[in-house]
């Protein structure tokens, strides 16, 4: 039996995202096991029959300078974009064979730093790039910003940054807002999702407005349970409240809800419209929770799907619960096991999200490193819990081509 190619790799991704706040792309991290021979002709081929026309643009971004050979020699016109680090074109090969994919039609991206970039014969290569900022441009860009947000007669200054390219590593909102809203970057990869809970933590936080709105469309199209249950999934914060107050003895539910669908069907549509107009003033409109909530929703959505095929729906359900409401403590500023013992959950999804333990521990954990592109340790976790690599990297690219994206209309 010929082994697919998706067993002699760790995958990883980070979500790039546009000043609209919005999903651009996916950022995928390939990396080798370290002992099998990577097959790119095949990853590639992979990619190309789960993706469709409205999964996210994909950025392929090889860990070692020989999966990146690799990659540049197979891929053909029209495959996903792939990331050159600049450093490793130090390597007369590796260069050629950038050149030649770049002859071939390929969109090549270039990776390094701002204060690093190529030399206009290399530059050319590349379409677009992927920019890391020292701690001096870090700096300097924030001080420019910090300018511009000063009334006064004096122009700031020009900042470091250049429109039109993704930055990584952005840590704060401040810079996260100079990038995206002031230089009009194309996107940030990744999001300072701890920067912008801490700024936001003298507010409390609401369920998105937009949420809110599609539920109560919903409602108004008399949709069905599954439908109201799946919009209500997009939202954590939503769930949440939704949840507490189903439980709240104003309602006087005779058992308590354990699950957002126990409390749909026990509510009634008319109920739950009029709190959900309720609700409606006090929601978010903040733009910048946006990525939070929805690389929270991609998290349970992968964690669903990393569960053994044979589980039931139902036990599907507590496991994407499970991760949707797993950075509940972030959101609420409170220890987690105290948020949700206020809800009576079952004892699975408490132990997987407050003691790390039970059944449901290893799919959330698995979920949670592939996020942040650790290689060695989503290997450790997957070893540890018994996972195979082949079944963990579907998942992912399944649950990735799965998310649909506003594409801009083209030109007529």
């Amino acid at each position: 039996m010929v082994q697919s190619v998706l067993g002699s790799l760790t995958l990883g991704y980070r979500l790039l995202w546009n000043p609209a706040r919005k999903l651009a792309g996916v950022q995928l991290l390939v990396d080798g096991d370290g002992q099998t021979h990577v097959d790119a002709p095949h990853l590639l081929r992979t990619i190309r029959e789960m993706w469709s026309a409205s999964s996210p643009p994909l950025l392929l971004t090889p860990a070692t300078p020989a999966l990146l050979a690799d990659l540049l020699e197979h891929a053909p016109a029209g495959s996903p974009s792939i990331e050159v680090d600049g450093a490793w074109l130090a390597d007369a090969a590796l260069l050629a064979r950038a050149q030649a994919a770049h002859r071939r039609g390929l969109r090549l991206v270039w990776r390094g730093l701002l204060d690093a970039l190529p030399e206009p014969a290399v530059a050319r290569l590349f379409g677009m790039s992927v920019l890391q900022l020292s701690s001096r441009d870090a700096m300097q860009a924030l001080q420019v910003a910090a300018q511009r947000g000063r009334s006064g007669a004096q122009p700031p200054p020009a900042s470091p940054l250049i429109a039109g390219q993704v930055y990584d590593g952005v840590a704060s909102r401040a810079l996260l807002s100079h990038c995206l809203d002031d230089v009009g970057a194309m996107a940030v990869a990744g999001w300072p999702v701890e920067d912008v809970l801490h700024s936001l933590r003298y507010q409390p936080l609401q369920p998105s407005h937009e949420t809110v709105l599609k539920l109560l469309k919903a409602i108004d199209e008399d949709q069905g349970i599954e439908a109201l249950e799946s919009v209500m999934g997009e939202d954590a914060l939503l769930a949440y409240r939704f949840m507490t107050f189903t439980n709240s003895a104003s309602l006087g539910l005779r058992t308590g809800v354990d699950t957002p669908r126990r409390g749909l069907v026990m509510m009634g549509y008319g109920a739950l419209a009029q709190w959900l107009g309720e609700l409606l003033p006090h929601a978010s409109t903040e733009p910048d929770m946006r990525p939070v909530r929805d690389t929270t929703v991609l998290r349970a959505r992968l964690a669903e799907r990393l569960m053994d095929a044979g589980v039931s729906h139902d036990l599907r359900r507590e496991v994407y619960l499970s991760g949707l409401f797993s950075r509940l403590d972030e959101l609420l500023h409170e220890p987690i096991g105290t948020i949700m013992r206020r809800l009576p959950l079952s004892e699975r999804i408490y132990n997987a999200v407050v003691l790390r333990s039970g059944a449901y521990a290893p799919c959330l954990e698995v979920a949670k490193a592939l996020e942040g592109g650790d290689a060695a340790l989503v290997r450790r976790l997957c070893e540890d819990h018994e996972m195979g690599a082949e079944h963990v990297n579907r998942s992912l690219l399944r649950m990735l081509a799965e998310v649909q994206i506003q594409r801009p209309p083209r030109a007529a």
